[in-house]
């Protein structure tokens, strides 16, 4: 019987190894994995790069991850926003890689490597800093530059509920990111808020089918960045 439960955020997490590349969904706190993201901190993997739309609030979460010293590089579209101090700090070091994606040509990129497409021309970032040494081509007369599609060793997502097979539906715009870093991942890992028995989730609402999702870990009340942050909270 297929059966992706995973008892714990831990165990889930376990075989992350150094060196590998993380797609972690999220915008901001919007559908963040908190607690998968501080299993990976207490798991101890190091050298990770981190592909993300931003790089964390406060001490928690993907901020705590970079803070613990886990992250070598973080490819992502906002580097620094309210309350991101800790990536500021480590980058202005050189302590840690930034590879600066602007947010469309970030999930198009993600979603080229999960439906197996290497690469793509985008007119974004033409005659910006962003383009310099990549491949340039002309169509219809307009300038587009050379993309190539991002795929990772594990992603780590959140949704609203998920069944046992591994189909999986979100909460809103908490949705983000995510159902194409579950495309484009070797391991998808999902946090649920709620876990239900097969065929109670409607075919037509699935937004990831289970054929994208490996492992699955229930947690009925997950941690909000926002209060952690504005509580002053550092994890661990």
């Amino acid at each position: 019987m297929i059966h992706k439960l995973y008892d714990s955020a831990a165990s889930a997490v376990a075989d992350i190894f150094d060196g590998a590349t993380v797609l972690i969904g999220g915008f901001g706190e919007a559908g963040s994995p908190i607690e998968l993201i501080h299993a990976l901190i207490d798991q101890g993997a190091r050298e990770l790069t981190v592909v993300n739309n931003n790089t964390g609030s406060g001490h928690v979460g993907l901020a705590a991850l970079i803070e613990n010293r886990r992250v070598a590089k973080m490819i992502c579209s906002f580097p620094r926003t309210a309350n991101s101090t800790v990536f500021p700090d480590l980058y202005s070091k050189n302590k840690i890689e930034l590879e600066l994606v602007p947010q469309g040509t970030l999930a198009e990129r993600i979603r080229a490597g999960g439906a197996g497409i290497p690469a793509f021309y985008t007119a974004t970032s033409v005659g910006t800093q962003l383009a310099e040494g990549k491949e340039h081509r002309q169509f219809n007369g307009r300038e587009y530059v050379l993309e190539h599609g991002l795929t990772a060793d594990f992603a780590l997502i959140k949704c609203r509920s998920a069944d046992r097979l591994g189909n999986v539906i979100y909460n809103k715009t908490a949705r983000n990111f995510s159902p194409v870093m579950a495309t484009a991942a070797q391991t998808t890992i999902v946090q649920a808020d709620e876990y239900v028995p097969e065929g109670k989730l409607e075919p037509e609402a699935i937004v990831t089918p289970a054929i994208y999702v490996d492992r699955i870990v229930a947690v009925s009340t997950p941690l909000q960045e926002s209060e952690l942050v504005a509580a002053g909270v550092q994890y661990p």
